[in-house]
């Protein structure tokens, strides 16, 4: 049976009798959804890659708009996302979320087959692309109902943490799978070398690049029918007491979808150059992340009816202090490690992929590096040992407690923040860059790897701070913040590529973990705190 009525995993009885056994189907059900869903919303930062190395006709800048771009949308996609499960349960929700990726994944796979696509298509791919990154906030919701408070931070650090391996694991995945004709079609040359774990592909090479779309499909159609079959919604007061049916839930999360849509579209108009089909006008991105916000929350509240009526009760989160002051500390790991992700590969390629010469007086970067790392080779280790690692930061935070273990993650992120920033300032001013490429990969990794224990850690607070009613909602809406970094950071970093200055870019974060610090210590960590060390 689909729906359950009475739901108490807070009763050892229940629990060990009925609980465990259903919310372990549940979880196992929703990783697969989300790894999905995270491999198609960042798989523009390996994409935009391979369109660099088969000589696809765009400037680094606008293909960097291409990451911006979908993570602003997934991380918009997630306010709405947040309150799906309280009105629409978690099986249609889960369900339905997954079968929308398969249009972008389809688009993609479409687009890519010819080189003369115009950017305008590639940019409204990679907004739909932001459907992966708004079901993070339903999937992390949905698993915060079904397992007891004690066991939260396990829970939700596996389902996190393994979903997170979709981005890694579409960093190896994509690349392998450029490399022969999987679903048929016409192959394109590379103009510059490419690289896969197994090593470097020749100039020359044929190259499938359209399977990076069409290879989800594999994954996406049977997960939608597992999901279907053998996921549950619970009709318990406590989570979807007015459970519409199958249909209706559909045509609320569609409606709800297209007012985040609406308000990241007008925000990337903003935001975006007029060279990449944006306004030109050079309004500050963080004004324009603030209005997102507050527009695609107050938009909501307009919806009529019983929808209104549950959001009203839901919005009570934000009068509470600690929403805010979780939604800082969320974006300082998750937010980080998500930005990081998405930047990471095309930053290696860029920074490392061309000398950095003087000629007349003038550094430039356009001459190629024939003694260059892959940015293929090397961009899944990253995301790769932070999703590893989450569920370890969950488990350890239940042990020691959650702030005290993101406090030891901040100063960790600090502190390599900065190695970051001062090997890459050394690469991006050297005609022989990969001279510090190894010092440079060690720092960020050992960002990646504090980033992935803090999410892990962060989630524990959240679930010993709220209540059982806030505490899904805080998860989703905390998530919708943190996901801006996806947008933010390839930005940030963009722009300071593009001013030569990338290391700016890591001194800045840097400088906001260690704001970060305080404000761990102050509400959860010192003496007195109403929250200690939760």
């Amino acid at each position: 049976m689909s729906d359950i009525k009475q739901w108490d995993v807070e009763d050892p009885k229940f629990w060990e009798s009925e609980g465990k056994k259903i919310a372990n189907r549940n979880l196992w059900i929703s990783i697969p959804s989300l790894f999905c869903g995270f491999a198609i919303w960042l798989y523009w930062g390996i994409i935009t890659v391979q369109m660099l190395n088969l000589g696809f006709p765009f400037a680094k800048s606008e293909l960097f708009t291409l990451m911006a771009i979908s993570g602003l949308t997934g991380a918009t996609l997630r306010i709405p996302s947040s309150f799906f499960i309280r009105l629409c349960g978690g099986r249609n929700t889960i369900v339905f979320t997954t079968a929308l990726l398969m249009l972008p994944a389809i688009g993609t796979g479409i687009a890519l087959q010819d080189i003369n696509t115009p950017l305008w298509v590639f940019q409204g791919l990679a907004l739909l692309s932001g459907f992966g990154g708004g079901n993070f906030a339903s999937s992390m919701s949905n698993i915060s109902f079904f397992f007891p408070k004690k066991q939260q931070g396990l829970a939700l650090g596996l389902n996190a943490g393994l979903g997170n391996f979709g981005v890694t694991s579409m960093q190896i995945l994509v690349p392998l799978v450029m490399t022969f004709g999987l679903f048929g079609g016409e192959p394109m040359e590379l103009v510059v070398s490419s690289g896969t774990l197994i090593g470097k592909i020749p100039v020359g090479t044929e190259t499938w690049i359209h399977n990076a779309g069409y290879v989800w499909l594999l994954f996406l159609i049977p997960l939608a029918i597992v999901g279907w079959v053998g996921m549950n919604n619970i009709k318990d007061s406590h989570v979807t007491p007015d459970l519409p049916n199958p249909i209706v839930s559909f045509g609320i999360i569609s409606v709800m979808l297209l007012i985040g849509f609406a308000t990241a579209i007008a925000g990337l108009w903003f935001i975006l150059p007029e060279s990449a089909h944006g306004s030109g006008f050079d309004v500050p991105k963080e004004m324009v992340l603030i209005g997102v916000v507050g527009a695609t929350v107050m938009l909501l509240k307009f919806l009529p009816g019983q929808i209104r009526t549950n959001l009203e009760r839901q919005y009570k989160i934000f009068s509470n202090p600690h929403t805010w002051v979780m939604s800082i500390i969320y974006t300082m790991t998750f937010g980080s490690f998500i930005g990081f992700a998405a930047a990471f590969p095309l930053s290696i390629k860029i920074i490392f992929g061309y000398q950095h010469i003087l000629v007349d007086g003038v550094m430039t970067h356009d001459t190629m590096n024939a003694s260059a790392p892959s940015a293929l080779m090397y961009a899944w280790m990253g995301a790769f040992i932070g999703a590893l690692i989450r569920p370890v930061g969950g488990w350890i935070a239940d042990k020691l407690g959650g702030a005290r273990v993101t406090q030891y993650c901040s100063m960790a992120m600090v502190v390599s923040a900065l190695g970051v920033a001062y090997y890459m300032k050394a690469a991006y001013a050297s005609a022989t860059p990969q001279d510090y490429f190894v010092e440079f990969l060690v720092f960020f990794l050992v960002l990646f790897a504090a980033t992935g224990i803090g999410n892990g850690s962060t989630f524990r607070t959240i679930s010993m701070v709220f209540n059982k009613e806030q505490a899904g909602p805080v998860l989703g809406w905390t998530s919708a913040i943190a996901a801006y970094g996806a947008f933010y950071i390839p930005i940030v970093l963009g722009e300071q590529i593009k001013l030569t200055t990338p290391e700016n870019a890591l001194i800045g974060f840097a400088i906001f973990y260690a704001v970060c610090i305080g404000i761990n210590w102050w509400f959860y960590l010192r003496k007195g705190a109403e929250f200690h060390n939760p």
